[in-house]
Order: C-alpha cells, then sequence, then structure tokens
C-alpha cells in the first residue's frame, strides 16, 4: 500500500502535492501464522526547509514506531 503524505514541516495539510512525501507499508508472509510489516516513509526532503524536523517528527518514539507497535499490539 502506498499513499502520499501531505502534511508539511508545521503539521498542517500541505495543498501542493509536489511538496507531499510518500509511504509505503508492505506486508510480507514470514510464516502461515505471522506477517512482517514494513513501513517505508521516502521523499520527505520534497517538503522543503525544515523537512529535516519532520523527519526526525516522524521517526521518533512518538511518530510511526508507536504506530507501528500498536499495530502489532492488537494481534498479540
Amino acid at each position: 500500500m502506498v499513499f502520499s503524505w501531505d502534511i508539511g514541516v508545521q503539521w498542517q495539510i500541505e495543498a501542493d502535492t509536489a511538496n507531499a512525501s510518500e509511504v509505503e507499508v508492505r506486508f510480507i508472509e514470514a510464516s502461515p501464522a505471522r506477517t512482517r510489516v514494513e513501513l517505508e516513509h521516502r521523499h520527505i526532503d520534497r517538503h522543503g526547509p525544515g523537512w529535516e524536523s519532520l523527519a526526525e517528527g516522524v521517526g521518533n518514539d512518538q511518530g510511526w514506531p508507536l504506530y507501528l507497535d500498536r499495530y502489532a499490539a492488537l494481534f498479540d
């Protein structure tokens, strides 16, 4: 699954799609009873000046890792 990340460096909706990054989520069968989930957030630099803070925000403990952990907890 791939979707655009239309939230800018000020954490507001980004109207210009040229300034959006891209998120890909892959579901990979690890065994008949297990699925590995991989998430790649790419092209964050398209958000322009300040993109580094956006990358830090989605990559820190309150960003993608938190939501991937919450997703995994649904299936424990």
